[in-house]
């Protein structure tokens, strides 16, 4: 199993950050990569329990991406569990997503997606390239 980390930078406060990366109205601002529209969703990070996103590209297709909220810990991390699922809506492999948010002494925050048990290199590739997308939507978010 592999494990992707990605870092940035933002300039706001853990809070703030915090919000965006857990609560649903923040979350479809940045959720999913720049080409991607979120269908029907349940992305509520900010509490135990289920949660699922329908990414829809612009040809329409659909991915699925379902899991569990496993820990919330505010203003400090939220992690849950991760597994796409096929054309039959069967899950396929899970794995873990972890986002971490630590103050500067500088002012701002430190945030990384670790994303654990990933399959194989081709997956961390595919999420790497997702997540990075993603992540410059959220990076708009603090301009």
């Amino acid at each position: 199993m592999t494990v992707l980390t990605l870092q940035r930078k933002f300039s706001a406060d853990a809070e703030t950050v915090f919000a965006y990366v857990t609560e649903t109205e923040h979350l479809l601002r940045w959720w999913g990569p720049e080409t991607i529209s979120i269908g029907e969703n349940d992305l509520d990070l900010s509490r135990i329990g289920p949660w699922s996103s329908v990414m829809v590209n612009a040809e329409g297709v659909q991915y699925k991406v379902t899991g569990e909220v496993i820990l919330v810990d505010p203003p400090k991390s939220v992690e849950f569990t991760w597994a796409w699922h096929d054309d039959d809506d069967q899950r396929g492999h899970e794995s873990i997503v972890r986002f971490e948010i630590k103050p500067m002494e500088e002012g701002g925050v430190e945030f990384a997606v670790i994303h654990s048990g990933l399959e194989n290199e081709e997956s961390v590739k595919n999420h790497n390239e997702g997540w990075t997308s993603s992540l410059v939507k959220l990076e708009r978010q603090f301009d």
